[in-house]
């Protein structure tokens, strides 16, 4: 009996099926097998040509220390770890809209005007509409060398011949290679068009960029092999609702995982924000209850954002849990050591979170915030307007210290800030030397006293607040 020549592989996750079914049994996902010429087997070892043999280096060897390639835009460069690495090949996704050319193009520019020998190949719009945009962003003047073609190719050919340092590709998912039988977009050619792509940047030096559609649950298309290939994988957030766009770093071969570059959205383009919490409390008002300042950290930054909370009757016989900007396990857990060691009862109760600004934070040292913004919402009290609150909540109610205590300290204080609601420092002397006064809490309950305090006898009575 004859094999198959065809196999069908899952567009979302990769996985190979011998025949066709409705549901992948890898990621469960419905109408993702497709159909697929299947790869020939390698010839046999005695079959196979005798090549080279691989050679070996000491590990304590010298090597050439390439400098990076500064873009111009600072917080790009902050993202990147320091500017681009020749060589290094990055893939940049976000929501359809959100900025990823706009920030590329932009960078582009500034790399060229530089003197940096830049490429821009757009694989879905023709070279007027990129220069149209180009113009409107202000970089229409730079040497940008610009292309628009789909086909892997002549791409190739001609970035060989060109000798290319830096090459932005928009979208790796609008190529192709006749060596595939496949069409574009499927999981087969994203993944062959990147390999080709990453082998490139290793072989010439060139930094490539490649930018990425992401699915409906926000993950780049494609194979996950595609992220294991290249050197750094961006992530562009933001909200269309809200005037800022966050570009964060997933993996990054070359600098950290957890810093941040945060834009503004205007009509010339993204603009850098050197002072994010600035941004997040614009327009924050003093005297509402079910809000507290939260003092996190991103990556190396200490940023300040606004936690929202409120406590109301639930309308039918369910309660409600909505959560946004933040985890919403985390908030279920918050809930509960709220109940069980405080005695607050949300039965009957909707609970609605939200992170001012559409910023999405993962940092347990939120928890203390949260705990905050929902006790001050459940008693009605606002809490002081010159507190920045957080800290680390335990099962048994505890309130853990953090870490980097002093930058979050000292980034309030910049803002205007005069104390802080957060855990007893480990040392006595860290509170004398500190940058704001600290309201010591030991356990959550501490801090539901002194809300339930403030609300008796008056926000800034001495029993309540002090610090």
């Amino acid at each position: 009996m004859p094999k198959p020549n065809s196999v069908f592989v899952c567009q979302s996750c990769g996985s190979v099926h011998g025949k066709w079914a409705g549901r992948c049994d890898a990621c469960g996902e419905w109408n993702t097998l497709v159909e697929e010429a299947k790869s020939q087997n390698a010839l046999p070892a005695h079959k196979r040509k005798k090549g080279r043999g691989l050679e070996f280096v000491d590990l304590g060897g010298e090597s050439r220390d390439v400098p990076r390639l500064t873009t111009g835009i600072a917080e790009l460069d902050r993202v990147t770890g320091g500017g681009l690495v020749p060589g290094s090949c990055i893939l940049v996704g976000g929501d359809p809209g959100i900025g990823k050319s706009t920030l590329l193009l932009q960078a582009t520019g500034q790399l060229a005007a530089s003197g940096t020998k830049t490429f821009y190949i757009s694989g879905e719009e023709s070279t007027g509409q990129v220069r149209r945009r180009a113009k409107r962003l202000g970089v229409s003047d730079t040497p940008v060398s610009l292309a628009a073609e789909t086909s892997l190719t002549p791409i190739l050919d001609g970035l060989m011949s060109q000798k290319p340092d830096v090459v932005i590709i928009d979208s790796i998912q609008t190529l192709w290679t006749d060596q595939l039988g496949a069409a574009p977009g499927t999981v087969a050619q994203v993944r062959a068009c990147a390999q080709e792509l990453t082998r490139f940047a290793k072989k010439t030096g060139a930094c490539v960029i490649l930018v990425g559609h992401v699915t409906k649950d926000g993950q780049i298309a494609g194979p996950r092999v595609v992220e294991h290939m290249v050197d750094a994988v961006l992530y562009f957030e933001g909200d269309r609702a809200h005037q800022f766009r966050i570009l964060r770093a997933h993996k990054n071969r070359f600098g950290p995982t957890d810093e941040i570059g945060v834009f503004e959205m205007r009509e010339t383009g993204l603009c850098e924000v050197p002072n994010p919490s600035a941004l997040f409390l614009d327009g924050r008002g003093e005297n509402s209850s079910g809000a507290a300042v939260f003092a996190g950290l991103e990556g190396s930054r200490p940023v300040l954002t606004e936690i929202q909370a409120l406590v109301a009757p639930a309308a039918f016989g369910t309660p409600r849990r909505a959560v946004v900007g933040w985890d919403g396990g985390r908030l279920a857990m918050v809930l509960a050591v709220l109940e069980a060691r405080c005695g607050i009862s949300f039965a009957g109760k909707d609970v609605y979170l939200n992170v001012a600004g559409g910023l999405r934070i993962s940092e347990p040292a939120a928890d203390l915030a949260v705990a905050a913004a929902i006790a001050s919402s459940a008693f009605d009290m606002p809490l002081p307007p010159d507190c920045v609150v957080f800290g680390e909540i335990s099962l048994s109610g505890d309130v853990r210290p953090v870490g980097r205590s002093e930058a979050r300290l000292k980034e309030a204080a910049k803002l205007g800030f005069t104390r802080a609601i957060a855990p007893s420092p480990i040392k006595s002397q860290e509170n004398d030397n500190s940058a704001l006064p600290i309201i010591a809490i030991k356990t959550l309950t501490d801090l539901i006293r002194r809300v339930e305090a403030s609300s008796d006898n008056g926000l800034d009575h001495p029993s309540s607040w002090a610090a």
